[in-house]
């Protein structure tokens, strides 16, 4: 919440940034959203005859169902005759009926990919020549729909109710530990712990039907949630579900035993707490509070692990170390978000006999402080990772929602800063009266209360000569009823403890009023709650970005797209031919695309070029690159291709014969390492 940026912290700053440019300037690829990244035949491709399968390529390996790959015919019926596979790392393929008439032919698909995300979208490709489709194409979308959408409101929720509950009970045990006895406080953390677990349920009786069908009926569909189980995503949230178990003892715990040992005020219903004796509770309030800040820590940093171990960090470059950053980044957001939360709720709504006073607004201060360079430091990291370069910041979706994110960022440290100036004039007024009233409850007072109220004789049943009407007709009503069974007993301490609760409350009013007339205090709760407001949008911003397919996937599957579309052209005028196949062998520095020229790409002799290169354009060399032709209807090769290397990620070869014309497949075998190889095919009409 409130900042202070010193000379030191200037210059930590900047040296955060100055990384920040670094790490981006040279950027590698790093996987999370699967995209589509080839496909055979192509998008908007004409093949002289059937396929025997269709094939599809993705950026990284993805999960599969029996309808994950759907192929329909002009007149929407499906031509598909078996599951999909995997033929080769990331590219799958399903068979189709041998025999098929000419028309255009819709190919539709949806997967998930290994970040936990769906996937899903269609293209068309013709056979002999294009023709009309009663097949609709357009909305294809996994987020679309009822279904898609309470799932990404049961998202917001969840990372709602964790900042809530692991950042607010951070604020009462790290901040402000008077706090713990405060009821709006300890409704602030509980509502979080509320929302989480409800968020949970919802999200995994919703799961199966937003990575299938889409359909409202399937929610409750146990068959589905029986397989959602079976899930990365099914097991971290029941995972998450198991700790939320784990953090309802440890608030028990915190509101029950550790608010009894804490030094106390009145309740709000004007039942007061014991008085701890130092010597006797300070070693087992000291113990508590160790046992609680170890077990808190733990609990918050599993649920936070639940995210991360089946999401964007989950998967691609570093993996290893992105998930523990991801797990930090979310624990630094609650004991940001979260504390600010519980600040704003003290401030508006803590009684008046216990303020959250100008020490607890300053540890805040620190713990934000230093959640804030926490934040800078693992959002550089993930930002690296899920961009890969400057240009996807503004020709993204997901660098555009991060420069949202990062504007909001620094509006909310603008606000925070103004929040620090208001703190320093906090005035600390001692509640003076309110500790009168203690004292007088402590000891059962009768005695006449000090100040502007004077009482007659407590047993006569007169009514206090001054005071608060409402109040005392309250109270009289409640003095009936407590009276009818003991007044004739004891009349006097019954009239007594009836002048203590008028008392009580016309102090509390008058000490709310002294608080809130403080214009710093005012000053300060206008800057807490628009930096709750912020917070608010910022948490949905966040919300949509992990959802969003990262900008160094969308970068690379707009040039698989292009290099796809200029490969499907077939044959231009000088009838050379041009393959782009992307490829993962799965090890360091493993992911590319290998480029096939063939010119004239006719029967008899031909010359071959192949170009290896990153996914960024930039050409590299391998160990060992392969060449095989092969005409399955004729039972012919493979046939090897010899081929020499002429400069960085460039091989050629001269004299390649092709014996005959037909449908060639095309494999290209690709080694980066002594262990990391894949191969990857196409087929292509030469001749």
């Amino acid at each position: 919440m409130t900042l202070t940026i010193a000379p030191r912290v200037r210059a930590l700053v900047l040296l955060l940034l100055a990384a920040a440019c670094a790490l981006l300037a040279g950027a590698g690829p790093a996987s999370a959203h699967a995209a589509v990244t080839g496909s055979d035949p192509g998008q908007g491709a004409v093949v002289d005859k059937a396929p025997a399968r269709i094939s599809l390529t993705f950026s990284e390996q993805v999960a599969m169902s029996d309808d994950s790959l759907r192929v329909l015919d002009p007149g929407g019926k499906r031509v598909d005759t078996g599951k999909p596979s995997n033929i080769s790392g990331t590219t799958y393929a399903v068979p189709l009926h041998p025999g098929l008439p000419d028309g255009t032919y819709t190919v539709a698909y949806q997967v998930v990919s290994a970040d936990s995300h769906p996937v899903a979208g269609a293209y068309t490709f013709s056979i002999g020549a294009p023709s009309k489709t009663s097949v609709s194409v357009s909305g294809q979308s996994a987020d679309d729909g009822v279904v898609g959408w309470l799932y990404g409101f049961g998202r917001y929720v969840s990372y709602a109710g964790f900042i809530v509950m692991a950042g607010g009970a951070a604020f009462v045990l790290a901040c402000w530990r008077r706090g713990s006895g405060v009821r709006p406080v300890q409704r602030f953390v509980v509502s979080g712990w509320v929302a989480l677990t409800a968020a949970t349920l919802a999200l995994l009786l919703l799961r199966g039907s937003f990575t299938g069908t889409g359909k409202v009926a399937d929610v409750f569909d146990l068959s589905l949630l029986g397989q959602v189980l079976q899930t990365k995503t099914g097991a971290a949230l029941v995972s998450r579900l198991l700790l939320l178990a784990a953090a309802a003892l440890f608030i028990a715990v915190l509101f029950g035993a550790y608010a009894r040992l804490s030094p106390t005020t009145p309740l709000t219903d004007g039942a007061s707490r014991r008085q701890p004796d130092p010597g006797e509770d300070a070693q087992e309030k000291r113990d508590l509070t160790f046992g609680l800040s170890i077990g808190g820590v733990v609990v918050a940093s599993g649920l936070a692990a639940s995210w991360a171990m089946s999401e964007h960090a989950s998967v691609g470059l570093q993996a290893g170390i992105a998930m523990p950053v991801d797990v930090l980044h979310l624990l630094a957001v609650a004991a940001w978000l979260g504390g600010l939360g519980a600040l704003l709720v003290a401030l508006y709504r803590a009684p008046a006999d216990t303020p959250v006073d100008r020490p607890a607004v300053r540890r805040f201060s620190q713990i934000a402080f230093g959640s804030v360079l926490t934040l800078i430091a693992t959002g550089t990291y993930q930002s690296w990772r899920q961009l890969g370069s400057w240009s996807a910041f503004t020709d993204t979706r997901y660098g555009q929602l991060l420069l949202a994110k990062i504007g909001l960022v620094v509006v909310m440290v603008g606000v925070a800063w103004i929040s620090r100036r208001w703190t320093g004039r906090l005035a600390e007024t001692a509640p003076v009266e309110a500790i009168a009233v203690r004292e007088k409850e402590r000891v059962g007072a009768g005695a006449e209360p000090a100040g502007d109220m004077a009482t007659t004789d407590a047993g006569d049943g007169d009514a206090p000569a001054t005071g608060d009407s409402d109040t005392d007709t309250d109270t009289d009503t409640d003095t009936d009823t407590d009276t009818d069974t003991d007044t004739d007993e004891h009349p006097g301490s019954e009239r007594a403890a009836q002048l203590a609760r008028q008392q009580a409350a016309r102090d509390a009013a008058r000490q709310k009023r002294m608080r809130d007339a403080d214009p710093n205090r005012f000053g300060l709760r206008r800057s807490v709650l628009a930096e709750a407001g912020i917070a608010v949008v910022l948490l949905a911003v966040t919300t949509v970005l992990t959802q969003t397919e990262p900008g160094r996937t969308e970068q690379e599957a707009k040039a698989a797209s292009s290099s796809s579309a200029s490969a499907s052209s077939g044959t231009g005028a000088s009838g050379a031919l041009t393959l782009n196949m992307p490829f993962d062998t799965g090890g360091e520095d493993g992911k590319g695309i290998v480029t096939v020229d063939l010119d004239p790409a006719r029967v008899g002799d031909n010359e071959m070029h192949v170009f290896v290169e990153r996914p960024n354009g930039r050409a590299f060399d391998i160990p060992e690159v392969k060449v095989e032709f092969t005409l399955t209807t004729k039972d012919i090769g493979p046939l090897p291709v010899v081929l020499d290397h002429m400069a960085t990620g460039h091989w050629s070869a001269n004299g390649v014969q092709i014996p005959m014309a037909g449908d060639w497949q095309v494999d290209v075998t690709v080694r980066t390492s002594d262990i990391d190889e894949v191969t990857v095919s196409k087929n292509a009409q030469i001749g």
